[in-house]
C-alpha cells in the first residue's frame, strides 16, 4: 500500500508542474483518446515515447511513476487470461476443448497490457503535477457550461478533490491498521482465497469505522468555516492560459495527430 503513487502529489519546480490545470485535465482525455485510437505496437511505442518525454520534462523519477502500475496488476492479469485463451485469431500455439492460444491472442493481450499501463501511468501524472487544489479550480472551470442547467459545479468537483485528497490517507492508514493486527498475531497471506477473504475483515471494519470518522470531522471543519459553495466565492489563485499551456496543447494535438494517422496507415508501418 505504501509504493501506490495515484492519488499523491509530487513537486518540483517543472514546467509541467508549472501549467494551468485546466491544461493538464484536457492532457489526461487526449491521453485517453489516443490509448483507444492505438491499435499497433507502433502507435504505443508513440504514446510510450511521448509519456517518457512528458515524465522527463516534469522531473518526477521514472519510478515514482511506475509504482502506480502495482494497483492494477491484478486487472492486467485477468484482461490477459481472458483475451490469451478466448481470443481465437491468427495460428492456432495451443489447443484444449474450447481454449486456444493463438498468435492474434497473444498479440492482442499485449496491447492490452500497454494500454492499461499508458492509461494508468497518463492520468497517475496529472495527481502527482497537480495538488487538489489546482484540480478542484481546473476540474470546476472546465464543467463551467453546465451551471446553466443547474449543475453543482462546485460541490462535485469539491467531492473529487476531497477523493483524491484522502486516496494516501486511506492507503497509510490500511497499512498502518494492517501493521497493527499483524502485531496481535493475525495472518493475511496464510490459507486460500475465501481464508485470506475473512483475515481481511479485522482490516476492513476499523478502516471504514476511520474513514466515517475522517468525514466526519471534515464536515464539521467546513461548517465551522462558514463555507458555503455559493457562486461569489472568490479564488485566492485565479487561473491563467500562458504560453506554456499554449505549447502543451499544441504538442498534444500534434501527439494525437500521429497516433492517429499510425491507425489509418499514413506512415506505411501498419
Amino acid at each position: 500500500m505504501r509504493n501506490v503513487a495515484f492519488g499523491q502529489y509530487y513537486p518540483t519546480d517543472s514546467p509541467i508542474h508549472k501549467l494551468d490545470p485546466r491544461t493538464k485535465l484536457f492532457a489526461g482525455a487526449i491521453s485517453i483518446a489516443a490509448a483507444f485510437v492505438a491499435d499497433s505496437y507502433w502507435a504505443y511505442l508513440a504514446c510510450y515515447a511521448f509519456l517518457f518525454i512528458v515524465i522527463l520534462v516534469s522531473k518526477i523519477p521514472v519510478f515514482q511513476v511506475l509504482k502506480t502500475v502495482k494497483s492494477i496488476f491484478a486487472i492486467i492479469l485477468i484482461s490477459v487470461i481472458l483475451n490469451v485463451f478466448f481470443h481465437d485469431e491468427g495460428k492456432v500455439l495451443w489447443a484444449w476443448w474450447k481454449i486456444k492460444i493463438t498468435v492474434g491472442g497473444l498479440l492482442y493481450s499485449g496491447q492490452i497490457i500497454l494500454r492499461l499501463m499508458f492509461l494508468v501511468l497518463s492520468t497517475s501524472l496529472i495527481t502527482l503535477t497537480s495538488t487538489p487544489t489546482e484540480l478542484t479550480d481546473g476540474l470546476e472551470r472546465f464543467l463551467t457550461p453546465l451551471k446553466y442547467l443547474r449543475f453543482p459545479v462546485h460541490d462535485v468537483a469539491i467531492i473529487m478533490s476531497i477523493a483524491l485528497r484522502f486516496i494516501p490517507t486511506l492507503m497509510e492508514e490500511t497499512d498502518k491498521i494492517t501493521m497493527a493486527q499483524k502485531a496481535r498475531g493475525a495472518k493475511f497471506d496464510v490459507g486460500g482465497p475465501l481464508a485470506r477473504a475473512k483475515a481481511l475483515l479485522p482490516v476492513l471494519i476499523p478502516l471504514f469505522v476511520s474513514a466515517f470518522r475522517r468525514a466526519d470531522e471534515l464536515a464539521f471543519a467546513l461548517d465551522a468555516r462558514c463555507y458555503n459553495a455559493t457562486e461569489a466565492r472568490t479564488k485566492m489563485k485565479v487561473l491563467r492560459f500562458g504560453w506554456r499551456d499554449l505549447t502543451a496543447t499544441l504538442c498534444l494535438a500534434l501527439f494525437l495527430t500521429v497516433v492517429i494517422f499510425l491507425r489509418l496507415g499514413f506512415f506505411g508501418l501498419l
